[in-house]
């Protein structure tokens, strides 16, 4: 009889659960999960949380392979030595092969007032926080929303759309990921509905209070909740386990996702830096990199060669409320083009880009290895060429592995 494999994925988000489906591809390896929600969280839809559209949360029945094992727990530390992880519940499970894919939160500011007055939305729990505090508050009450990326952008146009009176504070240029002609629809479209964009120089954030916001240029903006979507940080797992990250907290991996430290932990998602040059955060890389961590994983019990990973990027969608929308189309190497779709259609992009995401996650599920082609991206080889190849795995238990 064949020898079982134990494979342990740490993080139920959308690369964890790419990963634990595609694993399930294998009779002889058992794939377990462990999560700390008992459902999986639509991150791309928490900003609808926000504003009272949606509950940003779907059953894991309907994402999640029969054959995944589903354990609600916190790992809170991984022993690669004892090829075992600690559970914040008590006890360890062991494993074989460990994939990383413990996703992004909020950023520890060390802007002055943050910690104690902003509201982070960067998880399911910070959203549902904040919900009632807006619910709370009178519909007048001044809302400012920190941040110009598409978290900022679509928590400012969901709030607008529901009558509330927004500001958004972009410390600097309006959605920087966007074509300028991208940028022009999406300022015009906050316009239409109310929102007050602060952006350029001197729009920083110095300091938040319980009733304001500081700027760099001294203004000093009224304001009841205040909306932090200022950056992502990463959970400190692996730096607390005694793995190598980048200086955000991303486990450094090779370009096979493996980790430079250990061979039997491959990372996926926001939480991997392959050759310390990690992807942009998101749904669009993660549903790309869980399966390729899984067959890393897969060819490593095979006995074979990793692939390197390939991750193409199409574009950014961002939703402006509920009837309107810009889609962003980019180039594979995730720079944007000057083309994109705006008002309903950009609208429908978005909600499709949403509902075909967890469509994505259940066919995976449900038909595990289907899809073996990956974007090329052919400027991120040239970039690695041009800073010497990329990090290799240099410990001895990986050259013995």
């Amino acid at each position: 009889m064949a020898e079982n494999t134990e494979v342990l994925v740490v993080g139920g988000g959308y690369a964890g659960v790419m990963a634990a489906n595609r694993l399930t591809q294998r009779d002889d390896v058992t794939v377990t999960l462990v999560n700390p929600r008992p459902a999986f969280v639509e991150r791309i839809r928490l900003h609808q949380l926000v504003g009272g559209s949606d509950d940003a949360v779907v059953d894991y029945r309907k994402v999640l392979a029969d054959g995944v094992r589903l354990v609600v727990d916190t790992v809170t530390r991984i022993d690669a030595a004892g090829l075992c992880v600690t559970l914040a519940a008590g006890g360890t499970v062991g494993y074989d092969y460990l994939v990383y894919a413990v996703g992004s939160d909020s950023t520890d500011a060390e802007v002055p007032g943050v910690a104690e007055f902003a509201h982070p939305i960067a998880t399911l729990e910070e959203a549902q926080r904040l919900r009632p505090v807006l619910d709370a508050a009178p519909a007048s009450t001044a809302v400012t929303v920190v941040g110009a990326g598409p978290a900022g952008i679509e928590t400012a146009a969901e709030l607008a759309e529901e009558g509330r009176t927004v500001t958004l504070v972009c410390g600097g240029e309006l959605g920087p990921y966007l074509h300028p002609r991208g940028r022009r629809s999406v300022a015009r479209r906050l316009a239409r509905l109310g929102v007050t964009v602060l952006d350029g120089p001197g729009t920083n954030v110095t300091a938040v209070t319980h009733d304001g916001v500081r700027l760099g240029d001294g203004r000093e903006l009224p304001s009841g909740p205040t909306i932090w979507t200022a950056g992502f940080g990463v959970p400190d797992l692996a730096a607390r386990s005694g793995l190598r990250t980048d200086a955000l907290g991303r486990l450094l991996t090779d370009e096979t996702l493996t980790s430079v430290d250990d061979v039997r932990i491959i990372a996926a998602g926001d939480s991997a830096a392959p050759s310390g040059l990690p992807f942009r955060m998101g749904c669009q890389s993660a549903v790309q990199l869980g399966p390729q961590a899984a067959e890393t994983v897969l060819s490593r019990i095979a006995g074979e060669r990793p692939t390197p990973v390939s991750v193409g990027f199409a574009g950014q969608c961002i939703s402006l409320g509920r009837r309107f929308g810009v889609f962003q189309f980019s180039h594979r190497n995730d720079t944007a083009t000057r083309f994109h779709l705006g008002g309903r259609v950009g609208a429908k992009a978005k909600e499709f880009v949403c509902r075909s995401t967890v469509w994505q996650l259940g066919y995976e599920a449900r038909r595990p290895g289907v899809r073996t082609w990956w974007a090329k991206d052919a400027e991120r080889r040239r970039l690695l060429e041009a800073r010497g190849g990329e990090a290799p795995i240099t410990t001895e238990r990986a050259a013995q592995a």
